[in-house]
């Protein structure tokens, strides 16, 4: 039982690295980047928060455990913006190797569930995957909007930029999300003459 809980233990002083992760998006008052932690931390309560309608034959419980999971990688790996320009093969394979290195910090059977959940979530196939997708493309946005563009003005986004590369993974888990959010991003981009 004690090296179980040691294992358990370096996992988690481990994780705490997460907090020190700067993330490409700030707060809704624009007073700082948020870190991946709090990143983290907020898409699971939206998860709780807007589960309830998430589609049928999702498991909210398991699409909070993936959120929770979903970014331990970038310890390793850092932060890659959306709107940044980056290697992604490169960055796949950090985050593969960060996986390997972090989950195996773990006991055998829970570094293969946590690790299993990670890949489903890369992977967003499953139903849950998806929605946990969408969720961790959702948040973002909103808080570019409370902050009057956050990352959208420090990577001069387009809306049509915007629409591929966040728009298209709401849709696909959650499109009730993205028909609220789309009109809104839509009129802050169009004014600032950034529509086209």
């Amino acid at each position: 039982m004690s090296a179980r809980l040691d294992a358990q233990m370096a996992f988690l002083r481990e994780a705490d690295k997460l907090k020190q992760v700067v993330r490409g998006t700030t707060l809704c008052d624009a007073s700082r980047y948020e870190n991946s932690g709090e990143h983290s931390w907020h898409i699971a309560l939206y998860a709780m928060v807007l589960g309830e309608d998430a589609p049928a034959g999702v498991d909210t419980a398991r699409v909070i455990r993936m959120l929770l999971l979903h970014d331990l990688v970038e310890i390793d790996a850092g932060d890659a913006p959306i709107f940044g320009d980056h290697d992604a093969a490169g960055m796949a394979e950090k985050e593969r190797a960060a996986a390997d290195r972090i989950f195996g910090l773990l006991p055998e059977g829970q570094a293969r569930a946590f690790r299993a959940l990670w890949e489903e979530f890369e992977a967003a196939v499953s139903p849950d995957a998806r929605f946990a997708k969408s969720l961790d493309r959702f948040q973002p946005p909103n808080q570019n909007l409370a902050s009057d563009g956050g990352s959208w003005v420090d990577y001069d986004t387009r809306f049509p930029t915007f629409e591929a590369r966040v728009g298209e993974k709401i849709k696909r888990g959650a499109p009730w999300l993205w028909a609220w959010l789309e009109p809104k991003a839509r009129a802050w981009f169009k004014a600032r003459g950034k529509l086209g």
